[in-house]
């Protein structure tokens, strides 16, 4: 994730980062303008047609799309804004219940009781680790030091990786109580935290798992498309060779908010517009640590 200020306008405007559209869309606005050209070039020059031409009432057609298509792409955009920003949301909620469940973990057990400590120490980061890599790269993947306990013998990577470092928390809670290191009460309210864990991965796996339809995503291209290379048939009248530099502008505009939106909707991935979950995950193990130790 990008971290930038919003008040910088220099360095927003006149700076092209990894993620900046016009990189992405350069040959096709390239191929707009050379389109442009061609059909400025055979209405004026090879056909000869005039302004009292039937071709030029075809922008009476685009002012009337023009209004749906910036309620599709404002739409779309908002869209893809909410998936973003539930995710962030959700990642907020598991470092807050990361530090609950440390906090109380801390309270409940006592001092002495180094095995126990030791064994949420590790395992409450794990679960953010794990979840990390369950949501970018499908794989789960335990960050360790070392295998001190023998539960993290169990852990299977070609299984729910979230799921089992949950089921060992609870587990080793359940057998705390059992021996009479936590009492009853104390076990239920640890319990929200525990299953806070498993409700925000089901969350994030929610997000993932559901994209835009392919339908509503191929129809905006589509129309982007079209709506793009009908306007130089009828614009050429008014503007002239300057649909050249006009027709591309149009597309560079619409076709960014697309790409856009597609960059966010997806928050769990790579990009610069992603969240950073890496860096998340490193702040729960650091606030754990700092709480239990």
């Amino acid at each position: 994730m990008i971290v930038y200020s919003p008040k910088d306008w220099l360095h927003a405007v006149f700076t092209l980062h990894k993620s900046d559209t016009i990189r992405k869309l350069f040959p096709m606005l390239a191929l707009m303008a050379l389109y442009s050209w061609g059909i400025a070039y055979w209405e004026l020059e090879y056909l000869k047609l005039s302004e009292r031409s039937w071709v030029k009432n075809i922008t009476i057609l685009h002012n009337l799309l023009g209004f749906v298509m910036s309620i599709l792409l404002v739409f779309r955009t908002n869209t893809a804004y909410d998936r973003w920003w539930e995710a962030r949301k959700q990642w907020g909620a598991l470092t807050n219940a990361s530090r609950n469940l440390a906090i109380k973990i801390n309270a409940f057990l006592a001092p002495n009781d180094t095995a126990g400590r030791s064994f949420y120490l590790k395992t409450i980061p794990m679960f953010a680790h794990t979840l990390f890599e369950h949501l970018r790269s499908n794989k789960t993947l335990f960050m360790l030091d070392e295998k001190a306990h023998p539960e993290f013998e169990q852990l299977d990577n070609r299984k729910h990786g979230p799921n089992q470092v949950a089921s060992l928390m609870y587990n080793r809670m359940n057998r705390l109580y059992k021996e009479g290191h936590i009492t009853g009460d104390q076990l239920i309210v640890i319990n929200n935290e525990l299953l806070a864990l498993t409700d925000i991965c089901g969350a994030c796996e929610r997000i993932k798992n559901t994209p835009i339809p392919w339908s509503y995503s191929s129809f905006i291209k589509k129309f982007i498309i079209v709506y793009v290379t009908t306007l130089p048939l009828g614009y050429v009248f008014s503007m002239g060779y300057f649909v050249i530099a006009a027709v591309p502008f149009v597309f560079y505009v619409m076709a960014s908010l697309e790409l856009i939106a597609e960059s966010i909707e997806e928050p769990f991935g790579e990009d610069p517009d992603d969240l950073p979950i890496a860096k998340i995950s490193e702040n729960i193990e650091k606030h754990v640590q700092e709480i239990i130790r």
